[in-house]
């Protein structure tokens, strides 16, 4: 089997801070998160990385980003861009929101030849995540079925204080196979434990212990075929419903295929601590921790060297 790939999704980085000069550091010595995944990827056994990125700023993420990667690890470059659709769909006059991250992985589909960890550019997974990942992946085969694997966070270690979270609550059968995933859109850390609302109003209690998606699947490479063949009837709906923000969700292209029973999808459990700037309030507790973290020895000082 080949060395299993590691796919960063950062096309959305450049909207989402206001253009790469002002990624946050986080780091003792301005790390930003994508370092540390990156380096955790690393150490796990990771040695093929490739950047799902978009061309209006990948001159500043090659300078900032790829420079310190690419000697020490094999990097590769994609591209997602909004008028990567197969004929004869175009992109509607308006539309300036990404296709969603099925079609970032699908963007990558022509570098995906082995089984591969996709993760968010700005999420601290933590060290046993990676570890945890790479072992299941350097195994992942499909046979009669797609099969596929998920790390799962326990959702009292990837709520802030300082605000409401979205997380993809997941469900599973008595054997740790996922079963669904319910998008809760306002999830909230009290001293009673976490909360969520469907309506502003009224609130349901979650156990500290369910187990939640915060994006980081592992697929083998027929996942790429599968979102291939389901995008075009995914454009022909949305160009009629929802032209400007309609998006191809990597998680509903999963559940699709649970529901159809053409693939599993093993949830791994992490205990690992998730940490993320959802708001600007968290940046201080995020740098205390990666700080506290550096200090402790589980990361060197520089990271690169």
């Amino acid at each position: 089997m080949k060395e299993p790939i590691l796919l960063i999704m950062a096309a959305g980085m450049g909207s989402r801070y206001g253009g790469l000069k002002q990624m946050d550091p986080v780091g003792p010595q301005g790390e930003v998160i994508l370092d540390y995944s990156i380096y955790d990827a690393k150490r796990a056994g990771f040695k093929r990385v490739i950047f799902l990125i978009k061309h209006e700023i990948e001159e500043d993420f090659k300078r900032l980003v790829g420079s310190r990667i690419e000697p020490h690890m094999d990097v590769t470059y994609a591209f997602q861009q909004l008028d990567k659709i197969p004929a004869p769909f175009t992109v509607p006059a308006d539309r300036q929101k990404p296709w969603g991250t099925g079609h970032a992985v699908l963007c990558c589909r022509e570098y995906i030849d082995a089984p591969f960890l996709v993760i968010n550019a700005d999420d601290y997974y933590g060290v046993s995540a990676f570890k945890t990942a790479y072992d299941a992946l350097t195994h992942l085969e499909d046979d009669d079925k797609h099969r596929y694997m998920m790390v799962g966070y326990r959702i009292g270690n990837t709520l802030t204080e300082n605000g409401h979270v979205a997380r993809g609550v997941c469900t599973m059968d008595e054997k740790g196979f996922l079963q669904t995933i319910c998008e809760r859109t306002h999830i909230i850390s009290t001293s009673d434990g976490p909360l969520f609302t469907e309506d502003n109003q009224h609130y349901e209690k979650l156990s500290e212990d369910t187990l939640v998606s915060m994006n980081m699947f592992g697929f083998t490479p027929s996942m790429a075929d599968s979102l291939a063949e389901g995008f075009p009837a995914f454009l022909e709906k949305a160009m009629d419903e929802n032209p400007l923000k309609a998006e191809y969700f990597l998680p509903s292209v999963v559940e699709s295929m649970l529901r159809n029973d053409a693939a599993t999808v093993q949830v791994l459990p992490s205990q690992d601590r998730w940490y993320g700037v959802t708001y600007q309030a968290d940046k201080p507790q995020v740098m205390a921790a990666l700080r506290k973290m550096t200090e402790d020895g589980l990361y060197p000082c520089p990271m690169w060297q």
